[in-house]
C-alpha cells in the first residue's frame, strides 16, 4: 500500500503529465499550415480572404547547376478570392529575380518579368522551363541534385512566403539561363 507521501505527489504528477501531453498535441496542430476547416467557419473564411491570401506551392524544384545561373519552378495555387501578385524572390544561394521567356525581334529571349507574376483568384500559375520562372543568378555555391533550397516570395502587399525546393538534374528545354540570350527549341 503506498504511503501518504507518495500519494500526495502522484496526483500532481499525473495532472502535470496530462497538461504536458495536451500542450504537445495542441502544438502539433499549429504547424502554420492551414487546416481543413469546415466551410463557413472563421478559419475557412480567413484562409479565403485577401488578408490570408497564401499560395499553395506544389512540386517546387530547382535545376541543379555547378555555377553561374539556374532557375526554380513550381505550380502556384491561389485558393483565395483575390488575385495575388508575386513581385520579388530571394534565396540564400544567389540573388534572384522573376523571369519570363518572350519573343523579341523574332527570337525567344529570357528577361525580367515586369509587374511580377499574378496568380488569379481561385486559379493556378505555372513556373516552368520555357515560361515564367524564378531566376537564380550568380550562385554562391553549386546546387547539386538532392540539395534543398529555401526560396522566399515577396507579394505586392509586402507579405512573404517561404517554401523549400529540391534540386534535380534537368536537360529538358535547354534554356541557357543567361539574360538576353535565346533559348534552344524544346526537345
Amino acid at each position: 500500500m503506498p504511503s501518504t507521501t507518495s500519494r500526495r505527489f502522484l496526483r500532481p504528477a499525473a495532472l502535470i503529465g496530462a497538461a504536458v501531453l495536451a500542450a504537445s498535441v495542441t502544438a502539433c496542430g499549429s504547424s502554420g499550415t492551414p487546416s481543413a476547416a469546415p466551410p463557413g467557419s472563421a478559419s475557412a473564411s480567413a484562409s479565403a480572404s485577401a488578408a490570408a491570401g497564401v499560395l499553395t506551392v506544389r512540386d517546387p524544384w530547382v535545376k541543379a547547376a555547378d555555377k553561374g545561373m539556374t532557375a526554380a519552378f513550381a505550380t502556384l495555387a491561389n485558393d483565395g478570392d483575390t488575385d495575388v501578385t508575386i513581385t520579388g524572390v530571394t534565396t540564400d544561394v544567389s540573388r534572384a529575380e522573376i523571369h519570363e521567356m518572350a519573343m523579341t525581334d523574332g527570337t525567344m529571349t529570357m528577361r525580367q518579368k515586369q509587374g511580377g507574376v499574378v496568380v488569379a483568384a481561385r486559379s493556378r500559375a505555372a513556373l516552368e522551363p520555357g515560361g515564367d520562372h524564378l531566376m537564380l543568378m550568380d550562385l554562391t555555391r553549386p546546387v547539386r541534385a538532392g540539395d534543398q533550397l529555401d526560396i522566399t516570395l515577396t507579394f505586392a502587399d509586402g507579405r512573404t512566403q517561404t517554401f523549400t525546393a529540391v534540386a534535380k538534374p534537368f536537360t529538358g528545354a535547354q534554356e541557357t539561363y543567361a539574360p538576353g540570350h535565346g533559348a534552344s527549341p524544346a526537345s
